[in-house]
């Protein structure tokens, strides 16, 4: 079972990372955009930005861990189940999406 505190904890990891909030709920931000956020602190479900296929196959594997809604239909976001994911997993997701969103000084940064 993971926590919004192992999230921040894998997220602060990345360059330039800020613990803020979007919609009201906490979120992870990079160069002031958002690649993730509790949902709601009551559901558990962390929404993390990625590619549309990556949702799809993620989707398609049938990972109790993955979700998502009407509300994200052709949108790049999944919603993951914090009760469900592995530790390990969740921080690729964390990186993914921090990738997708960071500026490319900071994604050379992390890469050398």
């Amino acid at each position: 079972m993971q926590t919004w505190d192992d999230v921040v904890r894998l997220a602060s990891r990345l360059p330039g990372v800020e613990i803020s909030t979007s919609y009201r709920t906490p979120a992870a931000k990079v160069g002031g955009r958002t690649f993730l956020r509790l949902r709601t602190e009551a559901e558990g479900w962390l929404v993390v930005m990625c590619e549309l296929d990556e949702k799809e196959a993620m989707l398609a594997s049938g990972s109790p861990a993955f979700h998502t809604t009407p509300h994200y239909d052709g949108y790049g976001a999944i919603l993951v189940d914090l009760d469900v994911i592995d530790g390990g997993e969740l921080g690729e997701l964390i990186e993914q999406a921090w990738r997708r969103k960071a500026p490319a000084t900071l994604r050379r940064q992390l890469d050398d």
